[in-house]
């Protein structure tokens, strides 16, 4: 079969001739005599477009023949046009293309070696062998940016053996037959399949969004091309909108939020302080009531376990804190000082339709019980 998309990644119409065609599980299996498809594989996924007419829905390279799955039968012997998808096409050459050059200069630049690459519909991730920090992550995307703009042609070599044992290129994996070499002059020579542009400036924009740890090195997601500037349209457009909540600059998002965050700390601490005042002054009426169970509206996990601490230190037994309704359920906290709740919390979590834990004389959790249940349960 004659691999088209391998010596020129901008042809998107062509004709061929149908060898087969036969029912397979996601549709029917088609294969020409020469295709412009791009069949998944190296991390990049698979063309889609129409051969015929008839929707192209994968295409695979099932043992060196590229299969072509097709939502109808096309007829064997037949001719028949392709399209290529160009706007999938092209996302993929971007974000190949992109990831070849990052590659290749954190390669030079940090002496790493890329261990993994996948393209996803959303963002691309690249595997590589040494830690990087954000830091080294900025400066990687400065230096690929800068070699964007130099805009130098992308060239794509077919070595004999001989020349390709003096070569020094990048591979990921042994590969068997004619190896095709791609270069990005100064800045990546490596064995690849892949659909690229022709000139590095055609990848238009390559943003790096994030590096963390992975295995013995790091994972950089990024994104390039149309993507880059659909993300960077996104986050002006959520900076804008968060300008205007805090009536702020867009410049001076971060310490407006930082502003923000301060006041709703000073506000919980106030807060706080209040509902403990308002435990103790709760607490004072069952000094010395043994076993108690409280119902309050609309406390947290933390506010529960304050409430149930501050009349546990007066009432000398259980002490038994709900909160919620019936429609939602009830959050709880239950202590008993120096007491052994395990068994008493195994069984109530049972009888109504709860879970949680922890130390032995105080547990928390949450229950499906109504107050009602709740209530006969203790009673």
């Amino acid at each position: 079969m004659n691999k088209l998309f391998e010596n020129d990644s901008y042809l998107t119409r062509f004709t061929a001739r149908v060898l087969s065609c036969a029912q397979g599980k996601k549709g029917y299996d088609v294969t020409l005599d020469q295709t412009a498809f791009f069949p998944e594989g190296g991390g990049q996924p698979y063309d889609t477009g129409t051969l015929g007419g008839v929707q192209v829905l994968e295409v695979h390279d099932r043992g060196g023949q590229i299969v072509h799955t097709c939502a109808g039968p096309l007829e064997v012997g037949s001719q028949v046009e392709g399209i290529v998808d160009w706007e999938r096409r092209l996302d993929h050459m971007q974000q190949h293309s992109g990831e070849h050059i990052v590659s290749g200069l954190a390669h030079a630049k940090y002496g790493c070696d890329n261990v993994g690459f996948h393209m996803g519909s959303d963002v691309v991730t690249i595997d590589l062998n040494v830690e990087l920090d954000q830091q080294q992550l900025e400066e990687l995307e400065l230096e690929a940016n800068r070699y964007l703009w130099q805009d130098r042609p992308v060239q794509l070599l077919y070595p004999t053996s001989d020349e390709l044992e003096r070569m020094d290129y990048r591979s990921k994996k042994a590969i068997q037959g004619q190896v095709r070499i791609v270069t990005f002059p100064g800045a990546d020579t490596c064995a690849c399949c892949g659909t690229h542009v022709r000139s590095a400036g055609q990848v238009g924009l390559i943003k790096l969004l994030s590096v963390q740890r992975f295995r013995d090195g790091v994972r950089i997601e990024l994104v390039c091309g149309g993507r880059a500037l659909r993300y960077v349209n996104a986050m002006v457009a959520q900076n804008r909108h968060i300008s205007n909540l805090l009536s702020t600059k867009a410049a001076e998002t971060g310490r407006g939020v930082e502003r923000l965050l301060e006041e709703n700390h000073q506000l919980k601490a106030r807060l706080t302080a209040m509902e403990d005042a308002r435990f103790r002054a709760l607490a004072e009426q069952y000094t010395g009531a043994g076993d108690v169970l409280l119902f309050e509206e609309g406390l947290t996990p933390d506010g529960l376990r304050r409430l149930c601490d501050a009349v546990l230190n007066v009432c000398g037994g259980r002490c038994a804190c709900f909160s919620g309704d019936d429609a939602g359920g009830y959050a709880y906290a239950v202590g008993q000082r120096g007491g052994d709740l395990r068994a008493f919390s195994k069984d109530m979590n049972q009888a109504l339709g709860g879970r949680g834990g922890g130390k032995p004389d105080f547990v928390q959790g949450r229950v499906s019980a109504g107050r009602e249940q709740i209530e006969g349960y203790f009673n």
